[in-house]
């Protein structure tokens, strides 16, 4: 399995279509990767999507990388990506990545944020002292439960 760099699945999420009253805002981008990154790296059984750290903001996770590639656009709509080569990503990947944003994506940024304060991995990482970062291992405890071992082997041909 390819470990990507967040770069490259923003990218490739920002290529799909988006509803006009639905735009991918960077705030609601960040989230969709946050999302992307825990349900595959669990899919994955703790390997990851990509290889940045995913960190605990005030309004929640955030790929800090993506962050300031995308901050000039501030709560605006992100333009839609049409010169990023897909096959970059591995089919399962791109068929897990679609499903993840045809259902996070119907969600607001704003909606998005909320959930996602309300869920451990960012809760954790929020509180703590020492560092914000979210680990990989704290995505997969709370994302493993949330997956269907055959929409896994559908995927990526194994059970998880």
């Amino acid at each position: 399995m390819t470990t990507y760099i967040a770069d490259q699945v923003a990218s490739y999420l920002l290529t799909l279509p988006s509803s006009e009253d639905n735009d991918v805002s960077n705030l609601k981008l960040q989230k969709l990767c946050y999302y992307a990154q825990g349900l595959i790296t669990a899919m994955r059984g703790g390997e990851p999507i990509f290889a940045d750290t995913l960190e605990a903001w005030d309004h929640g996770p955030v790929v800090p990388s993506l962050y300031h590639r995308f901050k000039q656009f501030g709560s605006e709509p992100i333009p839609i990506v049409t010169d990023f080569n897909v096959d970059q990503i591995d089919l399962p990947d791109r068929k897990a990545l679609d499903d993840i944003y045809e259902y996070y994506g119907q969600y607001s940024a704003w909606r998005l944020r909320n959930m996602t304060h309300e869920e451990k991995p960012w809760i954790d990482a929020y509180r703590s002292k020492a560092s914000r970062r979210i680990t990989l291992e704290a995505l997969v405890d709370f994302f493993a439960p949330q997956i269907d071992g055959e929409y896994v082997s559908d995927i990526y041909g194994q059970a998880q």
